[in-house]
């Protein structure tokens, strides 16, 4: 027991410190290639702070453990919203400045949505699977296109003052390649750690995946959203968990469907499913500003806290 909680340490300390050096350097090679600091924020830095979700999620469907596959991407959803952003506003409320984050709110709730229409019947198949990859593909495209369309908005000017400077491409290569095999390796570490511990306690893989790992996973988005609040780039700071929350819906979600497709658990889609839906309405609310500029405020942010140890009590309650 104690081994496998070791490994579950052992296996989130290497992933955040593997997907740190993976983005650095993903974001240092870009920017020296010429790409925009827009394009890299959105594309490569949104890649790298969610390719933890996205390698252990692929690891664990390859190794038939899809319940925690799922339970990561769904779980890491609700993570972002109500405990990342809740933490990340109560250090500082924020307000939403970016254009460009507001048209990507909706295509978040749009894709969420997607995901419950496919996955209504309580079954995630490979045809499912490969749709939600697909959307993913598309969701892709329209960033880019987007990016390139909306040089001056708010969020470049945030993202170029995040971008690593005076790191060469070569180093930025090797970062590359070595934060990558640093996420594959300390994936497989916190699977297997992780799978040990839901059969030793008789948890099933769904909630050690809405939960221990989720969390685990997000820790890269928690320290890039606190770290932009404090700075006060909260565009960043939200945008890290919209743009997040989408990839981990399309790609994350679809990883399983692909890999080790079949059934879930029934209450992924009574409970788990309108808990994502409900906090992304919220965050939309919130930070879409109706009335004028979107805010999160501090009570915004311990309603938030709340609805997530709320969450925790009724999955282990």
């Amino acid at each position: 027991m104690l081994t496998a909680v070791g490994a579950v340490v052992l296996g989130f300390a290497l992933l955040i410190w593997g997907a740190d050096r993976f983005v650095d350097g993903a974001a240092a090679t870009a920017r020296n290639l010429g790409v925009s600091p827009l394009m890299v924020g959105l594309l490569i830095v949104g890649f790298g702070t969610s390719a933890p979700e996205m390698l252990v999620s692929a690891l664990a469907a390859w190794e038939g453990n899809s319940g925690l596959s799922i339970g990561n991407a769904v779980g890491s959803n609700i993570t972002n919203i109500a405990l990342i952003l809740g933490i990340a506003a109560l250090v500082r409320p924020m307000a939403v400045h970016s254009g460009l984050l507001r048209r990507e709110l909706p295509i978040l709730l749009a894709a969420i949505l997607f995901a419950l229409l496919i996955m209504i019947d309580g079954e995630l198949n490979r045809v499912d699977g490969l749709l939600l990859l697909a959307g993913f593909v598309v969701q892709i495209y329209w960033t880019v296109s987007l990016a390139r369309r909306e040089r001056a908005d708010a969020l470049a000017s945030e993202f170029e003052a995040e971008i690593p400077t005076g790191m060469s491409t070569q180093r930025g290569l090797f970062w590359i390649g070595f934060g990558l095999l640093l996420l594959i390796g300390s994936s497989r570490i916190l699977v297997w750690g992780a799978v040990e511990i839901a059969t030793a306690f008789g948890i099933s893989d769904l909630i050690i995946g809405l939960t221990i790992v989720a969390i685990g996973t997000s820790l890269p988005e928690l320290a890039a959203s606190v770290a932009a609040a404090l700075k006060g780039e909260h565009d960043i700071a939200i945008g890290n968990v919209v743009g997040s929350n989408t990839f981990n819906t399309l790609a994350v979600l679809g990883l399983p469907g692909v890999i080790g497709p079949g059934p879930f658990d029934p209450e992924l889609l009574t409970r788990d499913f309108p808990m994502m839906i409900g906090l992304t309405l919220a965050l939309f609310a919130m930070a879409y500003g109706f009335r004028g500029e979107g805010k999160i405020n501090r009570l915004e942010a311990s309603l938030l806290l709340c609805s997530f140890l709320g969450y925790q009590w009724v999955l282990f309650g």
